[in-house]
């Protein structure tokens, strides 16, 4: 064998799993027997005290659920304008691309996707808050989790900012303040000219 021919051949091994220690160290394989223990069993019981991740209920506020497992209904913690004003913040920077500003799924990007196309949030009202909030935190869909962006308290202002969008949009006009309903009256009667 020439040396290029050998050096050809190294080359050729080298990108193989032949020499790689970690295709041939020991390691225990679930359900397979194993010598490394007097019982034989190489997969071992968890310690005393875990809780599986999928079982864990313990924060309901960061979980969105409540203690039946079922999404909470009603946002558990107090709406006020600077948790709306932190909710609309958050979701037009990260939800207002697919959404839309005004949640109703009319979005540049919503145009252009070849998948499914985000939904409108006002055709989803009767859905619960905890619901919103597991999306926004778990995902859906293509929709990825926003867990890593948007803090617990950031999330539950989004879904608040979320519940302001829907009753905007179906909102009439005599639930309006006083000052409000005559502004928009007046606006009103501007466009009608």
């Amino acid at each position: 064998m020439s040396a290029r021919s050998s050096a050809l051949l190294a080359l050729l091994l080298a990108g193989c799993n032949v020499f790689d220690p970690m295709m041939t160290q020991d390691k225990q394989k679930p359900y397979r027997p194993s010598d490394h223990w007097p019982d034989r069993i190489g997969m071992r019981a968890p310690p005393p005290g875990t809780v599986a991740a999928a079982a864990y209920q313990g924060d309901n506020l960061a979980l969105g659920a409540a203690e039946d497992g079922r999404p909470v209904a009603k946002i558990p913690v107090e709406v006020t304008p600077e948790l709306l004003q932190v909710g609309r913040k958050k979701f037009d920077v990260n939800c207002a691309v697919c959404h839309g500003l005004l949640g109703d799924g009319d979005s540049l990007v919503a145009k252009n996707m070849a998948q499914r196309p985000p939904p409108s949030l006002h055709q989803r009202v009767m859905l619960e808050d905890g619901h919103y909030y597991q999306v926004i935190s778990s995902g859906f869909g293509i929709m990825p989790s926003y867990a890593s962006a948007l803090t617990v308290e950031e999330r539950w202002a989004v879904v608040a900012y979320v519940r302001a969008l829907q009753l905007s949009q179906r909102a009439r006009l005599e639930q309006a303040p006083a000052e409000v309903r005559s502004k928009l009256e007046s606006q009103q009667r501007e466009l009608s000219r």
